[in-house]
């Protein structure tokens, strides 16, 4: 009994060496063996934080008590260190250190990935930073090498005029209540440039509430470092079999719900998709399918995209072969050509043909990374792929209004697009706040009918004709707002047992 007392002691202490923090900057790479079902578990549920991460930073006001309490809810949620815990959290904190160099190494692969991974990393370092204690602030900063040294109250005293006219944001009688650092100018040039910190004898004397922002720049050159000395390295990493393949899914991964099985196969007639286009269809599908409804042709990487997400939503593919056929051969294909060159295919996404892969409808990430449109394309991510005038000019055709446009190419030029085609589906179906963070289009679908269908309640009172429904006596020139005339009684009442059904859980 005493020596299993004693080897459980050494242990703790041997974690507590380990991971004397609960936060970290992430120097040393960690030396273990894990296995490949943890390696990809571990990375998965990072991928899910940092995405809520993105989506809370874009939603709410940082350091905002809804920002904190959501992103405290998920990192609960994903068993990783949330703020200061006790001294036997080594899981959450082992957890959070393999997990970090894992998307490292995932998303160090262009550009585009790595600024993605650098700005959700510094926005989750400055929560946490700020979640700890006083206490446990200092030990960080010794812990990183930035121990800065907190100046004494009568120093405070004696420089409060000058910290007062140096410091924006504080008042007279408050210059005294909170902490200030004496910091070395090198490590302050940014609060220097923006002239909002006091300078004397070589030393910046820094706020307690800005004190985050040297951390921050600290961590950001060590981590930009990082990323593009671990690219250089990936050379090596590629030659591994086992890992490159999970790598690659990583960087352009989507971790929500399987959509290639739906239980609302068969439930969807094909005279309703040009309702469902302009009703539930995500901006991208809606692209498609006018397109195809306009040329009677889509290319490969249309075909893909656009049939793929059909058979998501419940196309059989029975129906799918009958819903390209007859708009093929209403252009160029006729209908021997069509079913000697595309039938074949159709069923292969269906897994009927070849490997028998029963191919899974794409995921933003896959939609937004991969296989970008040329010209005479039509498939991609709008937000992504389009040019910021020509996407106003569609949005304008869709009755979106002027501040909502705004608002969508704002999130674009931050290269936030699941977020612009988050705010598109708010203000295209009446909602301040969906409630959910959008990662598929075949998601985007699944929640317009679950909102349509009175399974999400919406901004505004519905108007006295009882009806939440779009007009559907056009496909593309209608209203998204407008309430139905007599005109799409037809429409509506077809599409009223498939609203219901989404309704179920």
């Amino acid at each position: 009994m005493e020596f299993s007392r004693g080897k459980q002691a050494r242990l703790a202490g041997a974690r507590r060496e380990l991971y004397p923090h609960s936060l970290q900057f992430y120097l040393e790479p960690p030396t273990e063996n894990i296995s490949l079902v943890e390696f990809e578990s571990f990375a998965i549920d990072r991928l899910k934080l940092l995405k809520v991460v993105e989506n809370l930073g874009v939603s709410y006001l940082r350091g905002s008590d809804t920002y904190k309490s959501k992103l405290e809810s998920e990192l609960r949620k994903l068993k990783f260190p949330y703020r200061a815990l006790a001294e036997d959290d080594y899981e959450a904190r082992r957890k959070d250190h393999i997990s970090h160099f894992i998307l490292r190494l995932a998303y160090c692969q262009s550009e585009d990935l790595r600024r993605w991974f650098l700005q959700q990393e510094m926005d989750l370092l400055r929560y946490r930073f700020n979640e700890l204690t006083e206490n446990l602030r200092q030990k960080f900063l010794e812990h990183v090498n930035l121990s800065f040294e907190a100046i004494s109250e009568d120093l405070r005293n004696e420089l409060s005029n000058e910290l007062y006219t140096s410091t924006p944001g504080l008042s007279l009688p408050k210059v005294k209540e909170p902490m200030f650092y004496k910091v070395g100018l090198a490590d302050a040039v940014d609060l220097f440039r923006a002239r909002r910190v006091f300078i004397k004898d070589g030393f910046a004397y820094v706020p307690l509430k800005d004190i985050d922002s040297i951390v921050l720049s600290n961590y950001r050159t060590k981590l930009s470092k990082a990323l593009a000395l671990t690219a250089r390295s990936l050379p090596s990493i590629q030659s591994d079999e086992r890992l490159q393949p999970l790598l690659n899914h990583l960087s352009h991964s989507y971790v929500g719900p399987d959509y290639s099985v739906q239980k609302n196969t068969g439930k969807i007639s094909l005279e309703q998709i040009d309702a469902l286009s302009v009703k539930s269809f995500p901006l991208c599908m809606r692209q498609l399918h006018k397109a195809l409804r306009d040329s009677h042709h889509l290319r490969h990487g249309g075909r893909m995209q656009y049939g793929l997400f059909l058979k998501g939503i419940g196309l059989t593919l029975e129906q799918a072969l009958e819903f390209w056929k007859r708009e093929f051969i209403r252009g160029k294909v006729d209908a021997d050509k069509f079913d000697k060159g595309y039938a074949y295919s159709i069923r292969h996404s269906y897994g009927k043909e070849g490997k028998r892969t029963d191919y899974t409808p794409y995921s933003c990430m896959k939609i937004i990374m991969s296989n970008p449109p040329s010209q005479g394309d039509y498939h991609g991510c709008p937000f992504r792929h389009s040019d910021p005038e020509l996407l106003k000019q569609r949005l304008q055709s869709y009755k979106i209004p002027p501040n909502g446009i705004t608002q969508i190419l704002e999130l674009v030029k931050g290269m936030h697009y699941q977020l612009a085609c988050q705010k598109y589906f708010e203000l295209t179906h009446d909602v301040d706040d969906i409630g959910f963070s959008l990662n598929h289009p075949n998601q985007y679908f699944t929640e317009s009918q679950k909102l349509l269908s009175g399974g999400r309640e919406p901004k505004k009172e519905p108007s006295s004709s009882g009806s939440s429904q779009q007009k559907s006596n056009s496909q593309e020139s209608m209203n998204s707002n407008s309430t139905p005339t007599s005109s799409n009684t037809t429409a509506d009442a077809d599409l009223e047992g498939l609203e219901a059904y989404f309704t179920e859980d």
